[in-house]
């Protein structure tokens, strides 16, 4: 039977009925493929003075713990004479469980419901048709941190609030501190060739300095272990105890907050190293089983299908995601405290040489461009290699190249050999194609007895992000892979997608973050022993019974954190208590990590750990070899439907039926801009159209100048370009031009110079570069030699361990490595020589560096 719309609705859509049809199908194709790149690098909006809809954000953060429960509402005004259609497409870490969107309008709150996608799109379509308002969010789907926010048919002058909610695990970092990451900048994702656009690249981007919008945000922190302090990257109130043994903290960010970089919060809790288990009650099952809001939606079709018997409740598990108790696993894996290192294993390199990493590492004063940490990493990761191994080094772009035909043994010539060419990257390979140079190394043999560590670094904006984890997933068996996120604006959904397939760790690095130091700490996770035979055992009362809803790490590393999520079935009895162990090979020992805890526990105000199950349950099942089964399809359908947390297959959407004035024929498009690092505003030219081709051209020579562009995002290959700047750009110097796309490099600190002076085998030679970086002649180095008949470059190692501990130890992480093959290379060659060494060392450089140091 088909549903009669009211009089007012048929009268609206007869009128614009063809109008409304071929919007419609426009949105329709517009999903399907996205245009090309906008003229003027999508400045449109600002160009034409067009006023942009989103005003403001407000932000607010729950942080329990490890955990983040963020509310987070954006603030619409229509101030044009038509009703407008607002998108706004924003980044998300690829972890968030997005459970909650609602509406606001003239002070009535609608709540979304969550369908599969197409319904979803079906039903926002048709009410923008009817000239209804409606609001729609999804992911994007090439890549689970891209979302869409469409505010559909807001009539002039009328105000709106969209209010978005997530949970999500926060990560812990090396110094301790718990980070949480409010992600702003979302860079243009370059799209391989006969791949449709992302809809990143047509996204208008913004100078840094110049969006329209503010952002508020307050945060509020728990610990039962109290607060030691809470840093940021943004300028924040002073932290405000709200008890007195400081186990409740909030601070906020200073009024008129311009959302122009990723806001970052950094919590340095008492204790943060110690394993726990928390149990979250189930929802009650008469709550959960309440029939869904909408008639149109999956889980109502659902619901009516199990009211009329025609399918069981156990066939589709409705519900029982959220009914029954759900268990968060916090490990920290311990290991012996004297860990032997191989010096077997096959290093590869790969990184990224697109024209992107010339941009800078941030927006602050004389921060280095992109590639040029790159290089130094590279430098030191090449330099901490130990003897014996193989290494070769992949460059990629829109083609890639690699240092050697095949990977070779590491030694002084090959290393030097690779230190040259590292020094002569430059980012001039144009696009991101990282697809291609993986596939080479995989189909590469690897050599016996030197396990594969692929070592990514890239800013990662690429469109075919499923495509390049699939690949890594394939080929998990034989490599692990250790992935770099570099500067703002790097794909959580690549970095981590990639790690996590390939057994290895990720990284991110923004802000004021060295490289070098999280490059160097994932080299020695690498030249730890394999743990091997990872298993979980439960200890539970009878009648309880636990079923994992993510897999048990195959993969484990001193330092590392290991969540795992469980479902308790069965019926808890009061004071019952459960034991869970992790355990593991780890070269001839079995280790194992045993925590107990309560099963009886209190009802939550919020179901958070439910729905990072969930969350965590989705995106394994979409990252599954079988992912794109119907069977996988139905029970991320199912999963996402039964907890609320959407996902690749569903979608929030939410209608105004009472909208009081219908729109008449299809909104006027606004897609709301977004910050972009490579249009920084200190470059000055930000509103001039060599800005806008500086940051839109291919690399080529641009009306007439001879020189080549940079900081371009990473289009199409071969897709054409129509540039509609008038103004001449003949009077600007190609010197000027430099100066405003290039980052101002910050001078390399002192010990990286040493560290570049140091040979394959550990040890230092005494020469003239060598005694200039000691400030001491090469004359009085040898004078004061303890042992003339002795190599002199037993004497210039010691002095250079000696000096890195003295005037170097706040990055003594980055230098450990190699101070360990220093001091290997000491034993061998001074033999019994070595304390005499020590002391005359420590007096020649006013030190005293502890002779344990050396193994003495």
């Amino acid at each position: 039977m088909t549903q009669q719309l009211p009089p007012i609705y048929e009268e609206v859509t007869e009128t614009n009925l063809e109008l409304n049809t071929q919007h419609r199908r426009r949105r329709q194709r517009t999903r399907a493929k996205m245009p090309l790149l906008p003229s003027c690098c999508g400045l449109i909006v600002v160009a034409s003075k067009q006023p942009v809809p989103l005003k403001g954000i407000s932000v607010d953060v729950q942080v329990k713990g490890f955990v983040a429960d963020v509310s987070a509402t954006l603030k619409y005004k229509n101030e044009e004479e038509k009703a407008v259609e607002a998108i706004f497409v924003f980044p998300m870490d690829e972890d968030s469980a997005v459970y909650t969107f609602e509406a606001t309008v003239e002070g009535k709150t609608i709540v979304a419901d969550l369908q599969e996608k197409k319904e979803a799109h079906k039903t926002y379509d048709e009410a923008i048709s009817r000239g209804q308002q409606a609001f729609l969010l999804e992911e994007d789907e090439s890549s689970a941190d891209i979302f869409t926010c469409n505010v559909g048919n807001l009539p002039p002058g009328q105000e709106a609030e969209v209010t978005i909610k997530y949970v999500r695990e926060l990560p812990v970092e090396a110094d301790g501190a718990v980070r949480f990451v409010l992600p702003a900048v979302l860079n243009p994702r370059y799209t391989p060739k006969d791949h449709d656009v992302s809809i990143t690249a047509t996204r208008p981007q913004l100078p840094i300095g110049d969006i329209p919008y503010t952002l508020s945000l307050s945060a509020h922190f728990q610990s039962a272990y109290g607060i030691a302090k809470i840093e940021s990257n943004c300028d924040i109130s002073p932290v405000q105890y709200i008890n007195e043994d400081k186990t409740t903290a909030k601070v906020s960010l200073t009024e008129g907050h311009k959302f122009e970089r990723d806001v970052e919060l950094l919590a340095y809790y008492s204790e943060v190293n110690k394993p726990s288990v928390t149990v979250e009650a189930g929802l009650e099952s008469s709550d959960a089983a309440k029939k869904p809001r909408s008639s149109t939606s999956v889980a109502y079709k659902l619901w009516t299908l199990v009211q009329q018997k025609f399918i069981s409740k156990s066939h589709i598990r409705f519900e029982s995601l959220m009914t029954e108790s759900i268990a968060m696993l916090n490990f920290y894996p311990s290991f012996p405290a004297v860990q032997e290192q191989t010096n077997c294993g096959e290093f590869i390199f790969v990184v990224d040489r697109s024209g992107s990493m010339e941009c800078a590492m941030n927006s602050g004063p004389n921060a280095p461009q992109r590639i040029q940490s790159a290089k130094e990493t590279l430098v030191l990761l090449l330099k901490s290699l130990p003897l014996g191994c193989y290494f070769n080094i992949f460059g990629f772009g829109s083609h890639f190249e690699s240092f050697f035909t095949e990977s070779t043994e590491y030694t002084q010539q090959t290393m030097e050999k690779a230190v040259k060419q590292v020094n002569e990257m430059k980012a001039n390979f144009g696009g991101t194609e990282i697809l291609r140079p993986l596939k080479k190394i995989y189909d590469t043999a690897g050599r016996p007895d030197h396990p594969r560590q692929l070592f990514l670094f890239t800013d990662g904006e690429v469109g075919n992000t499923k495509e390049v984890i699939d690949e890594v997933q394939k080929n998990s068996n034989n490599h692990r892979c250790f992935t770099f996120g570099i500067g703002e604006g790097a794909s959580t959904s690549l970095i981590k997608g990639m790690a996590r397939a390939g057994n290895g760790t990720f990284e991110f690095i923004t802000g004021k973050d060295r490289m070098q130091t999280k490059a160097l700490r994932a080299l020695k996770f690498s030249l730890q022993p394999t743990v091997k035979n990872v298993s979980l055992s439960w200890s539970l009362p009878s009648g309880i019974e636990a079923i994992l809803l993510s897999k048990v790490p195959t993969s484990i590393f001193k330092g590392q954190k290991a969540i795992v999520y469980a479902q308790l079935k069965g019926k808890v009895e009061t004071e019952a208590e459960g034991e869970v162990c992790l355990q593991y090979n780890f070269k001839d020992e079995l280790l194992k990590n045993s925590i107990c805890f309560a099963l009886k526990v209190e009802k939550a105000d919020r179901p958070t750990i439910h729905r990072l199950a969930a969350k965590s349950l989705i995106s394994e099942l979409e990252s599954g070899k079988d992912s794109r089964s119907e069977e996988v399809k139905k029970r991320i359908l199912e999963t996402s439907l039964q907890s609320t947390v959407i996902s690749s297959l569903t979608a929030f959407v939410a209608v105004n039926k009472d909208t009081k004035t219908l729109v008449e024929g299809p909104p006027l498009r606004r897609d709301i801009p977004a910050p972009s690092f490579a249009l920084h505003s200190s470059m000055g030219i930000h509103h001039s159209p060599v800005a806008m081709a500086c940051r839109s051209a291919p690399r080529q020579k641009l009306m007439g100048s001879p020189m080549a562009y940079k900081c371009a995002p990473k289009c199409r290959q071969g897709s054409p370009m129509v540039y509609k700047c008038e103004s001449s750009m003949a009077h600007i110097s190609d010197e000027f031009l430099m100066d405003a796309c290039s980052a101002v490099i910050e001078k390399t600190p002192s010990f990286v110079s040493l560290i570049s002076l140091q040979n394959a085998d550990g040890s230092w030679n005494l020469n003239p570069a060598f005694s200039s970086m000691l400030g001491i002649s090469e004359q009085d180095i040898n004078n004061k030699n303890p042992d003339q008949k002795m190599d002199s470059s037993v004497w210039a190692t010691v002095l250079a361990v000696i000096w890195l501990h003295t005037s170097c130890q706040d990055q003594r992480e980055e230098w450990e490595l190699l101070e360990g093959k220093a001091i290997s290379w000491l034993k061998a060659k001074a033999g019994s020589s070595l304390d005499k060494f020590v002391t005359v060392g420590n007096e020649l450089l006013k030190s005293s560096v502890d002779p344990k140091v050396f193994g003495l």
